[in-house]
């Protein structure tokens, strides 16, 4: 699969477009530079916290992580929490002052959301605290996972755990290695000095997210990454040389002034689109894709592709081809949660298990993890994706 990456400053925004065979599938948008400071509490972020309240019904405490800014954090993460001042005998009190990192961030109204178990990520692996089990990507083939297990033993130990990510699949175990000491440097850095830092002290501010989406992307097949403007093109050089110096030979400026990047790859029309509640498919239907407070859902409807009587045949393409249309749209706008697909009913017990089948395959090229729940006697079929970033009608509003 060949891809390749387009970033371009609007000058309010830097927008991230993924592409893979040509085909626009990702699409991300942060502050520019000069705005972040109205965004910094950013995912990523680790704190040294206090606990403002706690709320028994619903095992939760509020952590105050700078004034005025409360976040959500479970209770039972407690056992393993990192408390640099505790006010009393119980798990968590009022007062306590603990090390928190920013897990999910501040939606609409819900506030963000703080957790213990802070973690340090790599290219390869990802260092965690609390959970100290050694886990190996599933996208990984089996018997390189049972390899990396057997070979990873040395490190298990009761303070921190291992996650070997996607991509080291394609590096040397060395490589993995040698990440995995830094990262281990890092999380020793941060034990060591978080105890003689003051409440809402900044123990590690996260990259701009244009920045970790870049460090996070699978590069097999990455043939280019094309920035548009000097100055965006020099900030990612710099973090490249210093990160990432094997790969800083896919960047490549671009800066021809008379065409711009969005007109050559037509990137507004791309985002347009992906903002849209409508979205019509090859053979005449269409998928109208509503998000709401609690759930998105997406409905398919034959539209054009209209016959008489009952098709079981022609319904059975529609469905089809909205399946892989929805598997695309929940990865190009970053929809999470509860996702509800109403596919057009069909009443072939055998044709309903081939939709189920086909629909799970398109979700499982998604890099996030997706997960196709079940199909509810009312044909409403529930898939539930995890929560990293906010959505992008979310992110273009910032």
């Amino acid at each position: 699969m060949k891809r390749k990456i387009l970033m371009e400053n609007t000058g309010e925004q830097i927008r991230t477009f993924f592409l893979e065979d040509d085909d626009i599938v990702e699409i991300h948008c942060a502050a520019a530079e000069e705005e972040v400071g109205k965004n910094r509490h950013a995912l990523g972020d680790i704190y040294v916290g206090r606990v403002k309240n706690i709320v028994q019904n619903i095992g939760a405490a509020f952590i105050e992580i700078a004034p005025g800014i409360n976040c959500y954090y479970d209770m039972k993460e407690a056992d393993h929490a990192l408390f640099t001042k505790k006010t009393g005998r119980k798990p968590i009190c009022i007062g306590d002052e603990l090390v928190v990192q920013i897990s999910k961030e501040a939606v609409k109204t819900k506030a963000p959301t703080v957790t213990g178990n802070f973690s340090f990520s790599g290219r390869f692996a990802v260092l965690t605290h609390g959970n100290t089990r050694i886990g190996v990507s599933s996208k990984i083939p089996k018997k390189m996972r049972d390899e990396y297990k057997e070979k990873l033993k040395d490190w298990q130990n009761d303070n921190f755990g291992i996650i070997v990510r996607t991509n080291a699949r394609d590096v040397p175990f060395e490589a993995v290695l040698e990440e995995l000491s830094a990262l281990r440097r890092e999380y020793e850095r941060i034990l060591h000095s978080a105890p003689t830092r003051v409440c809402f002290s900044c123990l590690k501010a996260a990259p701009p997210s244009y920045i970790s989406d870049l460090k996070n992307v699978y590069m097999d097949g990455m043939e280019e990454i094309v920035i548009e403007g000097e100055e965006l093109y020099t900030r990612i050089h710099n973090y490249f040389e210093t990160e990432l110096p094997d790969k800083k030979g896919l960047l490549r400026l671009y800066d021809d002034t008379s065409f711009s990047l969005c007109k050559l790859y037509s990137t507004d029309t791309a985002l347009q689109k992906a903002l849209n509640e409508k979205v019509w498919l090859r053979h005449g239907g269409y998928l109208v894709i509503q998000p709401t407070e609690a759930l998105t859902v997406i409905d398919v409807n034959s539209g054009k592709n209209i016959s008489k009587g009952k098709n079981e045949e022609g319904i059975m393409k529609i469905n089809l081809e909205a399946a892989r249309e929805a598997a695309r749209q929940i990865r190009l706008r970053n929809l999470s949660g509860i996702i509800i697909i109403d596919f057009i009913n069909m009443e072939s017990d055998e044709n309903i298990n081939l939709l189920i089948r086909e629909f799970r395959g398109f979700l499982a090229a998604d890099p996030i993890q997706t997960t196709l729940v079940d199909i509810t006697p009312l044909n409403l079929v529930e898939v539930t994706r995890k929560k990293v970033h906010r959505p992008l009608y979310e992110q273009v509003s910032l």
